[in-house]
């Protein structure tokens, strides 16, 4: 995982609460068991309409959605976030998440920053007189910063550290493989062990 620790970008107003995850991605896309290729089925109803304002020119590029209260709220499907990832999002500013959306977008490296509906109403109506209007995501110092403007934000510490470190759970697990070998080695002989090597998932198999 790529780490973050700040960055600067336009964004979208989506002026819309309760966005659920089946409005960022509809059910039938989350057959897919890969984490990429869905840049084309984010927010696909409103998007067959032709009403979406992310498809708009002016916001071509966009890397930041500013959306209302409870973003993320219904089902707890991480395909939603690898959705928003391919659409170029890397941030998503609104009043209130649900608690697995936040969950799943902290572990795969998007930022959910939470702040009062006031001051998300003020950056909607900024970007949308100005959509070249640029919002700073600084994670190291939790704070987003525009032109004439801050707000401060709270993440969880220990995904901000795992995100600043672009490290992931599993590689956060790599890298104690030397305590994990040396937990291994003092089990009775007769218990399971690990088995070491590359895994192959069409045999699944482990290589020795």
């Amino acid at each position: 995982m790529e780490p973050f620790t700040e960055h600067t970008g336009t964004a979208v107003a989506v002026r819309r609460d309760d966005i659920d995850t089946d409005q960022i991605l509809p059910a039938e896309f989350c057959k897919r068991v890969v984490k990429s290729g869905y840049a084309d089925a984010l927010f696909k109803r409103w998007r067959e309409r032709g009403d979406c304002v992310i498809d708009r020119p002016e916001h071509r590029g966009a890397t930041i959605l500013l959306a209302g209260k409870d973003f993320g709220i219904g089902s707890s499907r991480e395909h939603a976030v690898w959705a928003l990832r391919d659409g170029g999002f890397l941030a998503v500013v609104a009043t209130g998440f649900g608690d697995i959306f936040r969950r799943n977008a902290l572990n795969n490296g998007l930022i959910p920053v939470d702040l009062p509906a006031p001051v998300v109403e003020e950056l909607m109506d900024r970007v949308e007189d100005d959509p070249g209007f640029r919002i700073t995501v600084d994670l190291r110092a939790c704070r987003l910063r525009w032109a004439d403007g801050r707000a401060d934000f709270v993440v969880d510490d220990r995904a901000r550290r795992m995100l600043l470190e672009g490290k992931d759970a599993i590689e956060q697990t790599l890298l104690r493989q030397d305590a994990i070998a040396a937990y291994e080695a003092r089990r009775a002989p007769w218990m399971p062990a690990v088995p070491r090597g590359a895994f192959d998932a069409a045999s699944a198999t482990v290589a020795p």
